[in-house]
């Protein structure tokens, strides 16, 4: 299937920006018919005709396989096209401080298989060859050439060069990531921000297809944020863009993995939680008796549980005083506990956000791990149709 996926890296790659505008609006919205593409896109029926033959005669996009769609104006029914399930596969890699978490998946980043594999150790030498086993195993499930493979990092991470440029959960500064695994698999990877990735996904196909602007800020073993302003993603100048992890809204005295103090992690990470109940209790607690403790109402673990909803809602309000954006998805594992902080950080946004910015719905949504992979999986496809 080399061959394949090949030539459909080539075709993708030489999409003029008619048709990276047509082949995106097929990948989001198909089944969607050519007049339908028209206006989405703006561009003329004519030049929506010539940016999708090269697509059809690689196989990339074709018939739906549904009822004609209902035509946009009078006249017959126009046939919908959609991109082909049979016509490439992705593999999505989300790295944890304690596993791999690997999707295969279809060009519309529906999956396909998934595999969980542990680290044992955080060196770039031990994380690489556990990318590349999974990978290997992940693309012995493909139907279709796996033609791009992205992975997503917690940290500093620069796209374009595949640079980690700085990862607190590895221990990880300036590791070429992207170039080392595009060598040892031959196939084009892409690096990206874990949360980043996650939007991504989100931007192309979750919330991002009916809303003009939205955030996501997870919390767990980190937190952080992904922007989506104006139908884009926000990437940054230098890949660095809504870190409201490392916004100081905690006391100095706290200080943060990352080595500065009094960030919203030092006091809202899943790690900042049970070191102060553990301090308190004198021994060593887990997340889990952590919200067993709060639960059954201990004042150590109810207090730890409120300082970090006040810390990350003090850092949404600002987000949405800077940003403005019409909704916030607050994601992550530790949603599964959100009625711990749920009412101290809607205290923290309802006193911290300024006019009609506090309009701004706030909702909470579980995103497994494996969602987290799927963004990584459409951060490649975005990759290889802009590249």
């Amino acid at each position: 299937m080399e061959e394949s996926a090949q030539s459909r890296r080539e075709t993708l790659g030489a999409l003029s920006d008619a048709g990276r505008r047509v082949f995106t609006t097929v990948l989001t919205r198909g089944p969607i018919s050519r007049i339908d593409i028209a206006k989405t896109t703006g561009l003329s029926q004519a030049a929506v005709t010539k940016a999708i033959t090269p697509l059809i005669a690689d196989g990339l996009v074709g018939d739906a396989d549904t009822a004609p769609a209902r035509a946009s104006s009078p006249g017959r029914p126009a046939s919908p096209i959609a991109v082909r399930p049979s016509a490439l596969s992705l593999i999505g890699v989300k790295v944890n401080d304690d596993e791999l978490i690997g999707v295969l998946t279809d060009a519309r980043t529906g999956i396909a298989a998934s595999k969980r594999i542990p680290l044992t150790a955080h060196d770039p030498e031990t994380v690489i060859a556990a990318v590349i086993g999974l990978v290997d195993r992940l693309a012995g499930y493909a139907t279709a050439p796996v033609c791009a493979i992205g992975v997503s990092v917690s940290g500093d991470v620069d796209p374009a060069s595949g640079t980690v440029r700085d990862s607190a959960i590895l221990g990880w500064t300036d590791v070429a990531l992207g170039d080392r695994l595009t060598e040892a698999l031959a196939i084009p990877v892409t690096i990206e921000n874990d949360v980043h990735a996650l939007t991504f996904g989100e931007h192309w196909f979750g919330v991002g297809l009916g809303t003009a602007s939205f955030a996501i800020v997870t919390i767990g073993r980190g937190v952080g944020s992904g922007l989506h302003l104006g139908g884009e993603v926000v990437s940054g100048a230098y890949g660095v863009v809504g870190e409201v992890g490392h916004i100081p809204v905690a006391s100095p005295e706290r200080v943060c993995r990352c080595g500065r103090r009094g960030c919203t992690e030092a006091v809202a990470s899943t790690a900042a939680i049970t070191e102060r109940i553990s301090r308190a209790h004198g021994r060593e607690v887990s997340i889990g008796e952590a919200v067993r403790l709060a639960h059954e109402g201990h004042p150590s673990a109810v207090e730890a549980f409120t300082e970090a909803g006040s810390a990350i809602g003090t850092a949404i309000a600002t987000l949405i005083n800077i940003v403005g954006p019409e909704l916030v998805i607050i994601g992550g594992e530790a949603v599964a506990n959100f009625d711990l902080f749920e009412r101290s950080l809607r205290r923290a946004i309802d006193d911290h956000a300024f006019g009609a910015a506090a309009r701004c719905d706030i909702v909470a949504r579980p995103h497994t791990f494996e969602d987290w992979a799927r963004g990584a999986a459409a951060s490649a496809i975005g990759a290889l149709i802009y590249q």
